[in-house]
């Protein structure tokens, strides 16, 4: 997915009290906006890092993030939201279409489709069992409990692969970790500490094995110089691959949900 465009400079405090909108250190409230390409969810976001507005679409909820600089006032967002309004539209009708979590839908494990199975009539959370995920107890709690089970599933898988990998170049993490990230399907702390998206369980195989070799390489370089890549190839025969299969069907993973 391509970023956002880059943004012009951010209104300053002045601006902000002479549009009547500033609302100090605080987030704005989200809303809904008709857009060019209709009605879109915009959520208002303050960062004392940011030096200028920006905005990108978050695919797990189809809606668009406006981030402000701390001072900045709502209608820079808002100008700059207008100035790329087709931008937007665009970039929300190329989004996957949803996949929610619910009994019946298949949810992939290993780019395989698991239907989920509501067993109310039984107990003990969730469980995969015959390519299916088989969920016991109340409705209410089903969603819950897939997505714990998919977050244990990734844990223990992607957990077992980093170890071994890193045995290979006779390092150990200081720890591994799995998070929903929006921005990254991995990541490596200084102090060693790794950290992976629990997404990455319902991708291929080859692509779970590039990921977790990429983090486990920065153990050794953390860059991404010529040492870097050729240790990356020393892991794992498949970066060109599973960088084409994340970029053309990345999205539809942070689509479920």
């Amino acid at each position: 997915m391509n970023p956002p465009p880059r943004a012009g400079r951010a209104a300053t405090i002045d601006e902000s009290r002479r549009n009547g909108d500033f609302l100090g250190m605080s987030d704005l409230p989200a809303e809904m906006l008709l857009l060019p390409g209709g009605p879109v969810w915009i959520e208002w976001r303050r960062s004392a890092r940011a030096r200028r507005v920006s905005l990108r679409i978050a695919p797990q909820t189809g809606s668009v993030i406006v981030t402000l600089p701390m001072r900045a006032a709502r209608g820079a967002g808002m100008a700059l939201l207008m100035s790329h309004a087709h931008w937007v539209s665009d970039r929300l009708a190329a989004l996957p279409e949803a996949l929610p979590i619910a009994d019946g839908a298949a949810i992939p494990l290993a780019d395989t489709p698991h239907v989920i199975r509501h067993r109310p009539d039984l107990r003990g959370g969730a469980w995969i069992a015959d390519g299916e995920i088989h969920v016991a107890g109340d409705a209410g709690f089903l969603r819950r409990r897939v997505l714990d089970l998919l977050r244990k599933e990734a844990r223990t898988r992607l957990t077992a692969r980093a170890l071994a990998k890193a045995a290979e170049i006779a390092a150990r993490p200081s720890r591994v970790t799995v998070k929903d990230t929006r921005t990254r399907w991995g990541s490596c702390a200084p102090d060693g500490g790794l950290a992976f998206s629990w997404r990455l369980v319902m991708a291929p195989e080859f692509v779970q094995d590039y990921v977790v070799a990429h983090e486990v390489a920065h153990l050794r370089h953390m860059n991404h110089g010529a040492r870097f890549w050729a240790l990356v190839a020393r892991l794992t025969p498949h970066t060109s691959a599973a960088n084409l299969w994340l970029r053309d069907h990345g999205a539809r993973l942070l689509r479920v949900g």
